[in-house]
């Protein structure tokens, strides 16, 4: 296995502090799940209410140009918690476990691959998951907490995660059941009033979730932690509470009128205002989270962290609606990008991003330096003197440069190698853009490729007049990737 050569990540002893802090910095990373680049305040949205997540904004640092490692769930944890490209990664599109259960937990990660948590532990952190896991059931390789977390509450299981209003959730390795009557994520009412309480039940899980987070944030408040909130919202079923709904205008939703479940996942009397609730409430809990560390004395020694799996959800077989009812189009999610969620395009993996960390990050600040979830690893990993596994391959390049301010480079191309939604396959490399679809389909598509300082929508294909860089942004990806025999992609691996 090839030895990272490009990252120059300081490396320090656990405890000591570092960036002239008398106290080891705590580490707060939250995801959010299917939130659009045009889905906050912050950038550019206009009809959704994100006040707290804006504040991360005004007091810290607005990335213009921060991809995800892939452009859904799973994948994309993986790409976070490993370092690894999808050309590296060990999960490379969602996958179930096979274990045969109703919510079987998705394919795990090995025993042997080092995630981020497993380095955050040993230089001295407490480590805490809280929401959406997606890389293996419990008791397994893949489970949280055999994967350097000291405590895990949330969905372990992304199906399970696809109802707010779930039979249990995961606290450790024990399923505790929350709802009596719980509600499935999919359903359809084809005739008749839709109501949203017929698709609501006793307990509301995200709100389970936060009071654990919140826990263990007060349990390590004495010591560092790395508080990580993968988050469910705003992926769908819509089951928002209803306080939220009735602060969006009632006209949003007369044009259409209700969503009946023809997109998949469950109704929704007004969708356009569940929608905007789901990202309102989710902001809630980010002020949640905020609040405490202000409550603690925590906030001058915590680096904050918000961004997103991937891009907001795509469209489906009625037009008025994207998948589960999602108005994506109405809030113009991607942000005038193109593509949504299981797409490369931008638009599926270009995400929202901001980092608060006072006293290193300046407030107000932005940058659009190209990077990504693998560059987290090598970033969080300096922040805490943590040291880096040295049998892995890791693809990123540490962030905390760029954040303070400084020129942050990288020697090698941005790299997505997505085995779902037919198979694809982006690199970018400075300003260039090179996609190719439909790779494990009958025909390959072919190369398209864009000059994303010219062309951020991606509206003007220049493979045929640069054919040059298309084939050296293709060269560039075959000599960084490994053969996966679980994730197969025929025409490159049989090279």
């Amino acid at each position: 296995m090839r030895l990272l050569l490009f990252i120059t990540a300081v490396v320090l002893t656990a405890g000591v502090p570092r960036f002239g802090l008398a106290k080891t910095p705590n580490i707060v990373f939250i995801l959010a799940d299917d939130l659009g680049y045009g889905e906050l305040g912050c950038y550019g949205q206009e009809k959704i209410r994100t006040p707290n997540i804006d504040r991360l904004a005004k007091d810290g640092m607005r990335f213009l140009q921060h991809y995800t490692g892939a452009p859904v769930c799973a994948p994309a944890r993986c790409t976070l918690m490993t370092g690894q490209h999808l050309g590296h990664a060990e999960i490379r599109t969602n996958r179930d476990s096979g274990n045969g259960r109703i919510y079987p937990g998705q394919f795990p990660i090995t025993e042997q691959i080092v995630t981020i948590a497993e380095v955050l532990q040993e230089a001295g952190y407490a480590t805490g998951a809280f929401g959406k896991w997606g890389l293996g059931p419990s008791n397994t390789t893949g489970s949280p907490i055999k994967q350097g977390f000291d405590r895990y509450f949330g969905y372990n299981c992304q199906r399970n995660a696809h109802s707010y209003f779930p039979p249990f959730l995961d606290s450790d390795e024990k399923e505790v059941l929350i709802n009596k009557y719980p509600i499935p994520g999919h359903d359809r009412k084809p005739d008749g009033e839709v109501v949203a309480d017929d698709y609501r039940a006793e307990t509301y899980a995200p709100d389970l979730i936060l009071q654990e987070a919140v826990k263990f944030l007060d349990k390590n408040k004495d010591n560092p932690f790395f508080l990580y909130c993968p988050f469910v919202e705003p992926h769908v079923a819509m089951q928002p509470p209803q306080e939220w709904i009735d602060k969006y205008p009632a006209e949003w939703d007369d044009q259409h009128g209700p969503y009946r479940g023809e997109n998949g996942y469950l109704p929704h009397p007004r969708p356009r205002a569940a929608y905007a609730a789901m990202i309102s409430d989710l902001d809630e809990h980010v002020g949640t989270i905020l609040d405490q560390l202000d409550k603690h004395g925590l906030t001058e020694n915590t680096v904050v962290i918000f961004t997103s799996d991937n891009g907001p959800t795509h469209g489906s077989r009625n037009p008025e609606f994207h998948v589960g009812g999602a108005a994506c189009t109405f809030f113009n999610s991607n942000g005038g990008l193109k593509g949504y969620k299981g797409s490369c395009y931008e638009g599926g993996i270009r995400i929202p991003c901001l980092v608060r960390w006072p006293g290193q990050v300046a407030q107000g600040s932005e940058n659009d330096f190209p990077s990504y979830f693998p560059d987290w690893f090598p970033t969080l990993a300096e922040i805490a003197g943590g040291k880096l596994p040295e049998q892995q391959i890791l693809d990123g390049v540490s962030l905390v440069g760029l954040i303070q301010g400084n020129e942050t480079q990288r020697s090698k191309p941005l790299i997505w190698n997505f085995n779902g939604y037919g198979g694809i396959v982006a690199v970018r490399d400075g300003d260039w853009k090179a996609i190719r679809r439909n790779i494990n389909q009958k025909q390959a598509a072919d190369w398209e490729l864009y000059n994303l300082a010219d062309d951020p929508a991606e509206t003007n294909d220049l493979a045929k007049s640069h054919p040059e860089i298309v084939k050296r942004l293709e060269l560039a990806f075959i000599n960084d990737r490994t053969f996966e025999p679980d994730f197969p992609m025929k025409i490159y691996d049989e090279r």
